[in-house]
């Protein structure tokens, strides 16, 4: 967020963090319907940004271990527990 509200505005920030928190509520209500990427991680990216976020199921619990560009490095977050 505070990378767009830098180049761009506030808005653009809260359009970020909008959507975000939308495509969380999505993996929380439905997280088997996003594909395993490896392991017990699953990727779902934003439609608009290009970032994405990995989860994983814990119990009955989504778990994000990172939000990332889609250029950062690929093993960026993978160890988290």
């Amino acid at each position: 967020m505070d990378y767009y509200e830098q180049v761009a505005t506030r808005e653009l920030a809260d359009e970020f963090y909008a959507e975000l928190r939308h495509l969380i509520g999505e993996a929380v209500a439905s997280p088997e319907s996003f594909s395993m990427r490896e392991r017990d991680l699953r990727r779902v990216n934003l439609r608009r940004f290009p970032y994405h976020f990995l989860f994983r199921i814990v119990g009955d619990c989504v778990r994000v271990l990172v939000v990332r560009h889609h250029k950062r490095r690929p093993s960026l977050g993978r160890a988290r527990r």
